[in-house]
Protein backbone atom coordinates (compact mmCIF):
# COMPACT_ATOMS: atom_id res chain seq x y z
CA UNK A 1 0.00 0.00 0.00
CA UNK A 2 1.08 3.36 -1.10
CA UNK A 3 1.62 6.11 1.54
CA UNK A 4 -0.96 8.08 -1.02
CA UNK A 5 -3.58 5.86 -0.49
CA UNK A 6 -3.41 6.89 3.26
CA UNK A 7 -3.91 10.47 3.11
CA UNK A 8 -7.64 11.37 3.73
CA UNK A 9 -8.90 14.95 3.94
CA UNK A 10 -10.67 15.63 7.04
CA UNK A 11 -13.84 16.07 5.93
CA UNK A 12 -13.52 12.27 4.93
CA UNK A 13 -12.43 11.53 8.70
CA UNK A 14 -15.40 13.17 10.00
CA UNK A 15 -17.70 11.10 7.77
CA UNK A 16 -16.15 7.90 7.68
CA UNK A 17 -14.68 8.29 11.10
CA UNK A 18 -16.03 4.58 12.66
CA UNK A 19 -15.29 2.69 9.46
CA UNK A 20 -11.28 4.46 9.53
CA UNK A 21 -11.35 3.66 13.80
CA UNK A 22 -12.62 -0.41 12.70
CA UNK A 23 -9.89 -0.68 9.51
CA UNK A 24 -6.98 1.53 11.46
CA UNK A 25 -5.53 -1.79 13.37
CA UNK A 26 -6.41 -4.48 10.13
CA UNK A 27 -4.05 -2.32 8.29
CA UNK A 28 -1.56 -1.34 10.86
CA UNK A 29 -0.43 1.92 8.78
CA UNK A 30 -1.28 5.53 9.39
CA UNK A 31 -3.71 7.25 7.98
CA UNK A 32 -2.79 11.24 7.53
CA UNK A 33 -5.40 13.79 8.02
CA UNK A 34 -4.96 16.89 5.61
CA UNK A 35 -6.67 20.35 6.35
CA UNK A 36 -6.83 22.81 3.65
CA UNK A 37 -4.76 20.79 1.86
CA UNK A 38 -2.23 20.61 4.62
CA UNK A 39 -0.44 17.63 6.50
CA UNK A 40 -2.11 18.17 10.07
CA UNK A 41 -2.84 14.96 11.84
CA UNK A 42 -2.00 11.28 12.00
CA UNK A 43 -4.26 8.66 13.26
CA UNK A 44 -3.03 5.29 14.15
CA UNK A 45 -3.61 2.22 15.92
CA UNK A 46 -2.93 1.24 19.31
CA UNK A 47 -0.75 -1.52 18.75
CA UNK A 48 1.22 0.22 16.30
CA UNK A 49 1.64 3.49 18.79
CA UNK A 50 2.43 1.68 21.78
CA UNK A 51 5.56 -0.09 19.97
CA UNK A 52 6.30 3.23 18.66
CA UNK A 53 6.83 4.44 22.43
CA UNK A 54 9.03 1.36 22.99
CA UNK A 55 10.97 2.23 20.45
CA UNK A 56 11.71 5.88 21.35
CA UNK A 57 12.22 4.85 25.13
CA UNK A 58 14.88 2.06 23.90
CA UNK A 59 16.49 5.13 21.80
CA UNK A 60 16.56 7.75 24.32
CA UNK A 61 18.33 4.98 26.75
CA UNK A 62 20.79 4.76 23.41
CA UNK A 63 21.37 8.22 23.78
CA UNK A 64 21.66 8.61 27.34
CA UNK A 65 24.21 5.90 27.29
CA UNK A 66 26.75 7.45 24.72
CA UNK A 67 26.07 10.80 26.61
CA UNK A 68 27.49 9.10 29.74
CA UNK A 69 30.20 7.24 28.08
CA UNK A 70 31.30 10.42 25.80
CA UNK A 71 31.30 11.93 29.27
CA UNK A 72 33.39 9.25 30.77
CA UNK A 73 30.75 8.64 33.31
CA UNK A 74 30.70 5.01 33.35
CA UNK A 75 32.56 1.56 35.31
CA UNK A 76 33.55 -1.50 33.86
CA UNK A 77 30.44 -3.88 34.46
CA UNK A 78 33.49 -6.58 36.56
CA UNK A 79 33.69 -3.47 38.77
CA UNK A 80 29.99 -2.95 39.35
CA UNK A 81 28.88 -6.63 39.48
CA UNK A 82 31.96 -6.97 42.17
CA UNK A 83 30.55 -4.36 44.43
CA UNK A 84 26.96 -6.10 43.60
CA UNK A 85 27.85 -9.36 45.17
CA UNK A 86 30.01 -7.73 47.80
CA UNK A 87 27.07 -5.75 49.11
CA UNK A 88 24.66 -9.27 48.63
CA UNK A 89 27.13 -10.64 50.80
CA UNK A 90 27.15 -8.23 53.57
CA UNK A 91 23.21 -8.55 54.00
Amino acid sequence: MFLSDRIKPISYLKAQAAEIIRTLGDHQQPLIITQNGEAKAVLQDIGSYEQMQETLALLRMLALGDRQIEAGSTQPAAEVIARLRERHRAD
